[in-house]
């Protein structure tokens, strides 16, 4: 009997449904549903704070519902693109969850990005309509961008009771009908683009829904937890950080940006017990809870990446601002997290570790034939499992390339202590080659802000006549400290080798960074690529 005649008989047995469409109706899983259980669940209970303003649970449903309906009252294709050009605010939540619950594609927009890359991502992505804030809805270059292309445009007043205008008002509460696949096409988040023009990555309703249970888990969130989260939403690690507290239950303490004295305030007066920064922001932080004498010991866990946590801020950090730091890593490409440096690791090792796998992924070392590699040898951090992503938006050639040996290809470089704990090497693109020697921009960046002065740093090779490439670091300073070039220098010879001591320090008023916090490593490499051209 053919394999295909045998699975037929197979579905023909009796308890075994062929009826697939009444399968998926029941047994859907899709992002809008986490929303509206939270509210089944919650109620009255506060969902968002944000300044003056708040939103319940019930109330951020039934308005996310009323959006919802609002979108499919314009007779859009299903599966229309959504774009949005939004600063963090509770309407924005709400028209995020609308957007997934209409069964239309969220593509977010980065806010700080220019007219010109606005554009391609509204022309790139195929979107139909553009939701802004009004400050951008009112600008030109928007105004003539949304009638060139023709998108219909929702300007959005966040400070408003009535974020949506008249045009929402008059919605439904009720939760529209429509059928959502797991596989569907969720929403569309654009690459920082930092090199190149952004690669558009698509995300189905299961990548997202699962990440967010196994984080729910992995950071043992429960209703009780009140995170205070200043990350952008268009970014992905602000997106989940709201995501995973709204599932769970918890409170979202939700601002615009950073300053440590006001996230301070917010953790002492709110009670607040999770956060999410980049460990010059707790350095920061942890500073102004000192100057100013307040009270942080609502916290029971604190998350950072992007960057390694030097040792002295690290052990500070755990005896007086929070008992529970964990580093937490994904990409935009693979929903996040994938992997983990647990706090139980923090004080056993200290350096560029990642930790171990989430429980939804599989991750590997695997060098360029596509072998995977022992532990202890460098080669390409790899992953498997269902928050990567469905692909790039109209870019099956860069798909093919991430995918390559049936794994997703980071383009970061790692190994496996012996321990099993993931070091995170470098970037691809960030090693830096000098005389024969690979050189981890990490590892100098790692030991420049070791120096007490220095508040951020970034490592890059630049040209040069002898060594092909050399090492250059940027580093910027504390407030209120000093180092010249020569001191720097000094130390960075007492904990590095020859090879991998910078042959030049620029002392910078700031580092060029995108809104999730990556360094601009492309601005700097352009703005000092001379910086070496008279040595001969």
């Amino acid at each position: 009997m053919s394999r295909s005649a045998g699975s037929e008989s197979e579905n023909m047995r009796p308890g075994i449904t062929t009826d697939l469409e009444m399968v998926q109706g029941i047994s859907r899983l899709a992002i809008g549903d986490l929303l509206r259980r939270s509210a089944d669940r919650m109620g009255d209970k506060q969902a968002i704070l944000q300044g003056e303003q708040s939103v319940t649970y019930r109330g951020l449903n039934d308005n996310a519902n009323r959006f919802a309906n609002y979108l499919l009252s314009l007779g859009l294709a299903p599966k229309s693109m959504v774009a949005t050009l939004c600063l963090n605010s509770i309407a924005y939540v709400t028209a995020i969850y609308g957007i997934n619950k209409s069964g239309h594609v969220w593509t977010p927009i980065n806010v700080a990005l220019a007219p010109g890359d606005i554009r391609y991502i509204l022309e790139h992505s195929e979107a139909s309509v553009l939701v802004a804030d009004r400050a951008f809805a009112e600008r030109d270059d928007v105004i003539v961008m949304a009638e060139e292309l023709g998108l219909v445009l929702i300007p959005v007043d966040p400070a408003e009771e009535q974020p949506f205008g008249s045009i929402v008002r008059e919605q439904s509460i009720l939760e529209p009908d429509v059928a959502i696949h797991e596989r569907d096409l969720a929403f569309i988040m654009y690459t920082s683009g930092t090199t190149a023009r952004p690669k558009g990555v698509m995300h189905c309703h299961l990548a997202v829904y699962v990440a967010l249970l196994n984080d729910i888990g992995e950071w043992s969130v429960t209703r009780e937890d009140r995170i205070l989260i200043g990350l952008p939403l268009f970014h992905i690690a602000g997106h989940t950080m709201v995501s995973v507290l709204l599932a769970a239950g918890g409170t979202v303490h939700l601002r615009q940006g950073f300053d440590p004295n006001e996230y301070v305030d917010a953790i002492e007066a709110h009670g607040v017990t999770m956060t999410f920064a980049l460990p010059m922001m707790y350095d920061a932080m942890l500073k102004s809870a000192r100057a100013r004498g307040k009270d942080t010991s609502s916290l029971r866990f604190c998350i950072y990446a992007m960057a390694p946590m030097p040792k002295t801020l690290l052990v500070d950090l755990i005896e007086h601002f929070c008992p529970a730091f964990a580093l937490t890593s994904g990409q935009t490409e693979v929903y996040p997290m994938t992997v983990m440096f647990r706090p139980e690791q923090q004080l056993r090792r200290f350096g560029s570790y990642w930790g171990e796998s989430a429980i939804i992924n599989d991750t590997a070392i695997m060098d360029d034939e596509g072998n995977l590699l022992p532990r202890g040898q460098v080669g390409e951090i790899v992953h498997r499992g269902p928050n990567i992503m469905m692909g790039y938006f109209k870019n099956p050639e860069a798909t093919a390339a991430a995918r390559k040996f049936g794994w997703h290809h980071t383009g970061d470089l790692g190994y496996f202590d012996q321990d099993g704990q993931l070091v995170f090497a470098d970037r691809k693109k960030d090693m830096i080659k000098t005389g024969g020697e690979n050189v981890p921009s990490v590892l100098v960046e790692e030991v420049m802000l070791r120096h007490p002065a220095v508040s951020n740093a970034a490592a890059i090779g630049l040209p040069h006549p002898r060594w092909s490439e050399a090492v250059f670091a940027c580093v910027t300073l504390h407030a209120d400290t000093a180092a010249d070039s020569e001191a720097l220098l000094a130390h960075a010879r007492e904990h590095l080798g020859g090879f991998q001591v910078p042959k030049g320090i620029a002392v910078l008023p700031h580092i060029p960074m995108t809104a999730s916090g990556k360094c601009k490593k492309a601005d700097l490499r352009k703005q000092f690529e001379d910086y070496f051209s008279s040595e001969e």
